[in-house]
């Protein structure tokens, strides 16, 4: 494994970089003041390749690696953790199930769009009564004739209110279990969906998120994503890539807090000297530094991993564990190192504390990660 970035990702870091440095973080605080979803900067996106970065260029992406992917993801969102999320949530949670499981129509009609940053896609797996229980959900699909006829309701749907599709996951066959669960990619604009208003969040208030309503929504059999019944499979597997992008919004995050505090620290003075020069901050910002370094180590190698083709569940459920819980100890101190100053807006190390509170959650919550690396060491020791 590399420790260096090839040409082409150290290319693509520093454009994305630029990017983020000159269009995406000057807005930033404002647009999270007023929760205002960055479409403009979306739309840039698409037109740059962010939005389809590690797709094939056969269906309209980039066709780079996924560890390009990550990189993105983590300078976007340490300018913006919201702009990162749509990223993310677009590229990983739409673009990979169809890419892995659709048919080539399916890919025709929703893929290459979704991959040039046309239109963008969000994921349907979250209910009103259930999260980190998949196999809870209650919304329906049952087959009528040669349509498919689905009823209920998605929550905190990240990107649904600017979507043109989600991948909806749906129970099927109630007596199989998490065998009778079957994904659909849905039209938004399809009769009986309703797009509800978006939640009003403690952090990344800029990524609007919203429930999807559906009555009575009749889909053609050729809107069923993989097979009947391969639902869970689906939801997992695409589950298991997203978490390599929330791990690098959480390091992203942590950057910029880290970053941030750092320069504080050498303008702020007490008792006559910059605070940098007590050994209290000093040993905070080496906390940081080590932790942000450990959960990029972490994030890149599940990325690497992925891109070799090898096993990487583990290290994404490792990685999305670590780094999420890291920005929260990261960002906490970084306003810590404000002092009075951290707490209000004005400094942005508020914003990045609330921000990063949601990477322990969203994408399999940090006891889900627990569950999926202690049933994977276990398997290891088994074999």
């Amino acid at each position: 494994m590399r420790f260096e970035f090839t040409e082409t990702q150290q290319a693509i870091r520093d454009e994305v970089r630029k990017f983020a440095t000159d269009q995406v973080a000057p807005g930033a605080a404002a647009r999270d003041a007023a929760a205002e979803f960055p479409a403009e900067i979306v739309a840039k996106m698409g037109e740059l390749g962010f939005m389809g970065v590690s797709l094939p260029e056969e269906w309209g992406g980039a066709g780079m690696d996924y560890l390009c992917y990550a990189i993105i993801v983590e300078e976007l969102s340490r300018a913006c953790a919201s702009t990162g999320v749509i990223m993310s949530a677009h590229h990983t949670l739409f673009c990979t199930p169809i890419l892995e499981f659709g048919t080539d129509q399916q890919k025709e009609r929703w893929l290459r769009p979704a991959a040039s940053g046309e239109i963008l896609g969000c994921y349907g797996l979250s209910e009103p009564g259930s999260g980190s229980d998949a196999a809870g959900m209650v919304t329906t699909a049952v087959r009528d004739g040669d349509e498919w006829v689905l009823n209920g309701a998605k929550n905190f749907i990240t990107n649904a209110s600017h979507s043109a599709a989600s991948v909806i996951f749906t129970i099927s066959d109630r007596a199989a279990g998490h065998k009778g669960i079957t994904a659909f990619i849905v039209p938004l604009d399809a009769p009986g969906v309703t797009v509800g208003e978006h939640d009003d969040k403690l952090g990344i208030k800029a990524a609007w998120s919203s429930p999807i309503y559906m009555e009575n929504v009749r889909l053609p059999a050729d809107a069923m994503l993989g097979e009947e019944g391969e639902g869970f499979t689906v939801a997992m597997k695409t589950l298991d890539t997203g978490r390599i992008g929330i791990g690098a919004q959480a390091v992203g995050i942590a950057t910029a807090a880290y970053e941030q505090a750092r320069r504080y620290s050498t303008e702020r003075e007490a008792f006559g000297r910059p605070i940098s020069g007590f050994q209290a901050i000093q040993f905070m910002l080496a906390d940081m530094a080590t932790e942000i370094d450990a959960s990029r180590l972490l994030v890149h190698s599940a990325a690497w991993r992925k891109d070799e083709g090898l096993r990487f569940g583990k290290q994404s459920a490792m990685a999305k564990l670590y780094a999420s819980e890291m920005s929260g100890r990261v960002t906490d101190k970084a306003l810590q190192v404000h002092g009075g100053y951290g707490y209000i807006t004005d400094f942005p190390a508020e914003r990045h504390l609330r921000d990063a509170r949601i990477t322990q959650i969203y994408e399999g919550t940090s006891e889900i990660q627990r569950l999926v690396i202690a049933r994977e060491v276990l398997r290891e020791y088994a074999s």
